[in-house]
């Protein structure tokens, strides 16, 4: 989870808040170890200020049982810590995965399932704005953890160099710059080997923490014949207030609101809020709305698995026509696919998942086998009819379907049963793919071979044709363009 307080903050500050998120956190006996990490380095790629903690959350969700306690579901945890967080003023908590985070700041620029960017030049202007869109996207059903960026002015010390001045005295301004940043950061001028480390060595005139607008305008300014002027008569010091950070985009200004999605269907909520800004967020001339997150993904994948599944429907009907040469015996394949998908949509409604990527690979997945059980039956009927002389298109049916039965129930008992632990992982760690794959694979194998057995026999006998009347159709067919 990732926890921010007021920007600015001091370090023992932001601290001091992290302990009392972790105190709070550890009074739930699912959590069983905490790590905390306050501010990032500003070398780092994902540099953050003191303001920001990241806390690393390692669950137990079946602790509660050993204390005599109710066990809770992942997301019944969750409400609760977000209910417990609220309490503690002056900090915004963020709720998600490790990887996930890191794949939504590369998606988004944000640590968040939903990012709305809001572009502009003016930075007043934007916070109204997003203050603006975050009171409406509270709003909607599913939206939790949602903030703004957080963007406020901090004091600033301003330093105006006077040129004239400057040249007055033979200087130039990087002379004063160079003096400054002297009593400010410091120079590297040379590194500390300690066995296998490496540390800078950093000189810096007088103590960090001594520096003020009171006696900044003291340092002295080195002239190049050594004399030495007071800083304060070379430039204006300043108190000021500015910006803790400016976020650009496409050299562009913008402030984002984060959010992420729990409860609801991902495009389903991201629709919802794009429909309620568009219609009350008034944006002046000049300002525009952006929309990022993990939904982009999502609804690029799932255009791209709807294309690869109509192909692999195509590809699984040509296959089957070059193995029956009839459009019959095809089409009664074929229409194992909706068995499955009545089976699989069940189960995605019964157990209160949504459709999403995986559940898209499940479908997939379940048209494969529950054509292969078609082919089965009906491979088997011409097998009777062609090898092993049965003359009566009725008896061919029920043999083929009753013979059929064991080889069907046995692989789709074996593979329900390795899909079962899967299925019922549910709140598990790591089973967020995996889980929602299995059920509709699970369902659709149960609806698939349940009405495959009952349904296609049945459909067969009363569409399909003998095999000796389809041979004589072809043979008169035959003639017929010989003829012509």
């Amino acid at each position: 989870m990732g926890v921010v307080t007021a920007p600015g903050a001091a370090l023992a500050e932001s601290d001091a808040l992290g302990r009392l998120v972790e105190e709070a956190l550890m009074q739930h006996p699912e959590i069983v170890a905490i790590g905390r990490r306050t501010g990032r380095a500003e070398g780092d790629e994902h540099v953050q200020g003191v303001e920001a903690s990241e806390i690393d959350l390692t669950l137990d969700m079946d602790a509660p049982l050993r204390r005599g306690l109710a066990r809770r579901t992942k997301s019944e945890l969750l409400d609760a810590l977000r209910a417990e967080l609220a309490t503690i003023p002056g900090i915004q908590a963020t709720f998600g995965q490790p990887i996930g985070h890191r794949i939504d700041h590369m998606l988004s620029g944000t640590r968040a399932n939903l990012a709305v960017k809001v572009f502009g030049d003016d930075l007043e202007r934007l916070r109204a704005l997003a203050a603006q869109a975050e009171g409406l996207m509270r709003e909607v059903p599913g939206v939790v953890d949602l903030s703004t960026e957080a963007q406020v002015l901090v004091p600033t010390l301003r330093v105006e160099f006077d040129r004239a001045a400057l040249a007055r005295n033979g200087l130039q301004v990087a002379d004063a710059a160079e003096a400054l940043a002297l009593a400010t950061t410091g120079r590297t001028t040379g590194r500390i080997l300690e066995r296998t480390h490496a540390y800078d060595l950093v000189v810096r005139v007088g103590e960090l923490d001594a520096l003020d607008s009171s006696n900044v305008g003291q340092l002295l300014v080195e002239h190049p014949d050594g004399a030495r002027t007071p800083l304060s008569q070379l430039a204006s010091v300043l108190e000021d207030h500015a910006p803790n950070f400016i976020s650009r985009e496409n050299a562009q200004r913008r402030i984002a609101v984060t959010c992420n999605i729990s409860g609801g269907d991902l495009e389903g909520v991201v629709n919802e809020v794009r429909a309620r800004l568009e219609r009350e967020l008034e944006l002046p001339r000049g300002y525009f709305v952006e929309y990022g997150g993990q939904f982009e993904t999502a609804a690029a994948t799932t255009q791209r698995l709807l294309v690869l599944g109509a192909l692999i429907v195509v590809a699984i009907g040509v296959l089957l026509y070059a193995t029956f040469r009839a459009v019959r015996d095809v089409a009664l394949v074929m229409l194992n696919l909706p068995l499955a998908l009545v089976g699989g949509v069940f189960g995605v409604w019964a157990t209160g998942e949504v459709l999403s990527v995986a559940t898209l690979i499940g479908f997939i997945t379940v048209f494969g086998i529950a054509a292969r059980n078609g082919i089965m039956i009906v491979a088997h009927i011409r097998h009777l009819e062609r090898f092993e002389g049965v003359r009566d298109f009725r008896e061919a049916v029920r043999r083929g379907a009753h013979e059929r039965l064991s080889p069907i129930l046995m692989t789709a008992l074996a593979s329900g049963l390795a899909l079962a632990p899967l299925a019922l992982r549910g709140e598990a760690p790591g089973s967020e793919i995996l889980t929602p794959m299995a059920i509709v694979i699970l369902f659709g194998l149960l609806s698939s071979t349940l009405l495959n057995m009952f349904l296609l026999p049945a459909l067969f006998l009363r569409l399909a044709r003998p095999l000796q009347l389809e041979r004589a159709e072809l043979s008169a067919t035959e003639a017929r363009h010989a003829m012509a």
